[in-house]
């Protein structure tokens, strides 16, 4: 598969291998850019945003939901290129295509309703009142989007689609390891909008993504990705716009009056969702003591019902991790939890890029796989007394992304609302909750800048004040 670079295929002549982590077998080849090849990328997109700045908010809308309609018309394709490439299984696969066409709808709708505000700027009293002002959102210019693997067509559409819609040009740097159904979306919007205004370069973050970083031809950053590589990227960025999406160690909070039955349905799809390779994933799971043990038995059980295998099979649940490395990186975390004191009571095994849905018990904060992001399908369980020591552990993380609350008192659930510290907190839900119409991003090390088509578009214009002197 080759990238896109001015509305022309485009081909390195070096490229890197994209193989199915169900099976090792090789899926496709990508071109490995260069510097040279992202500066042509952001030169084309330079040209192009002039084009793509004259056309009406209405031509803006329609071209995006042109590019919705043949998305929508194009998902299963995609979606069986998600599999392939990620080994998401195929019925999650769709259900990130369905969204994905939602996100692309809502941005086609939101292309037509950036307003300004009229300012009144003689409430000094030292300007007269004839004196005329309001303000304007104007594109940044060209969008930076750097994206992960785990949902490589919708994670995408959150940083082009919003860009577009506030008539800036994109250049995007899909994930190494899941590039393909990302470059065939570029290459579906390009079909509606002027050469240059969509872009894709592939290689490896140390050239291609840090040329996008430090390039002045970029006016903003959007990426989604691990803390490590969002702080070195905060670094080098300069006076660039940043939209850091940087993961998650996300709580969900059983208390003791909490419906155990909704609550245990929130844990296993929350924590077990992709393989838990999913930023607002259930990573740990803090129960009331007093109904810990109820919880626990009917969580083990619903838990074992998930069926383990290809991911192309519509009645698999859980598929392989991204590569052998992020298997064996889970397995290290949870053995060593056990061996610090935590009980396995469900799976723990690994083969290959495959690890069983596995749930410990006796789970507490000092361990590695609570303290850090456990990107895998894990279920630790810390127990507390009471409300205090819940909310307590819940923000005992360097993370704040989102959380969920089971309570059945209104009460707790607004003192757990006010009181953990994330970017989202959701009562009678699960974290893994999503959808376009709410701000999304975090509080502390998840990141900082919110993404939702509506809060992104505001993020992707810059304000500019018009007044006029009307004496």
């Amino acid at each position: 598969m080759k990238v896109l670079i001015d509305g022309e295929d485009f081909d390195s002549g070096d490229h890197y291998e994209v193989k199915n982590p169900y099976d090792g077998e090789l899926v496709d080849t990508v071109p490995i850019c260069f510097r040279q090849d992202v500066d042509r990328a952001i030169d084309a997109a330079n040209r192009a945003k002039k084009e793509l700045q004259d056309m009406s908010a209405k031509e803006v809308s329609n071209n995006l939901y042109s590019a919705y309609e043949e998305l929508e018309s194009r998902s299963e394709e995609l979606a069986k290129l998600i599999v392939l490439e990620a080994g998401k299984p195929i019925k999650q696969a769709i259900g990130e295509l369905n969204r994905s066409c939602e996100t692309l709808k809502f941005a086609a709708e939101e292309a037509k309703r950036i307003y300004g505000e009229s300012v009144p700027i003689d409430a000094t009293g030292s300007v007269d009142e004839r004196f005329l002002a309001f303000t304007k959102k104007v594109p940044l210019g060209v969008v930076g989007a750097i994206t992960p693997f785990n949902y490589p067509v919708n994670l995408a559409l959150h940083k082009i689609a919003p860009a577009i819609a506030a008539k800036n040009a994109v250049v995007v740097k899909p994930s190494t390891e899941a590039p393909l159904a990302a470059l065939k979306l570029v290459e579906i919007i390009d079909n509606h909008f002027p050469n240059g205004v969509i872009n894709s370069v592939t290689g490896y973050g140390s050239e291609v993504g840090d040329a996008l970083v430090v390039s002045e031809g970029i006016d903003k950053i959007s990426f989604t990705g691990s803390i490590a590589t969002g702080l070195f990227i905060s670094s080098r960025a300069g006076m660039k716009k940043l939209t850091l999406e940087l993961g998650g160690n996300d709580p969900l909070v059983v208390l003791e009056d909490a419906d155990i039955e909704k609550a245990v349905s929130a844990a296993v799809s929350g924590a077990f969702l992709f393989s838990g390779q999913v930023c607002i994933g259930v990573k740990r799971i803090i129960l009331d003591n007093k109904i810990a043990d109820e919880f626990i038995d009917l969580f083990v059980k619903e838990a074992s019902k998930l069926k383990m295998g290809n991911p192309m099979d519509e009645s698999t649940d859980i598929g392989p991790l991204i590569n052998e490395n992020a298997s064996i990186n889970v397995e290290t975390a949870v053995n060593n939890a056990i061996k610090d004191g935590a009980e396995l009571i469900l799976g723990g095994n690994r083969k290959d890029c495959f690890y069983e849905p596995t749930i410990l018990d006796g789970v507490n904060m000092s361990m590695d796989l609570v303290a850090n992001e456990t990107f895998g399908p894990v279920a630790p369980i810390i127990r507390v007394d009471r409300i205090d020591e819940a909310i307590k552990v819940a923000n005992d993380t360097r993370y704040g992304l989102q959380a969920g609350v089971f309570t059945e008192n209104v009460h707790s659930a607004l003192r757990c609302a006010n009181e953990i510290d994330a970017g989202s907190v959701l009562i009678n839900k699960e974290s893994t909750f999503r959808t376009d119409a709410m701000p999304f991003g975090g509080f502390k090390s998840s990141g900082m800048g919110k993404e939702g088509i509506k809060y992104a578009v505001e993020d992707m214009c810059k304000f500019k004040l018009i007044a006029f002197n009307c004496r």
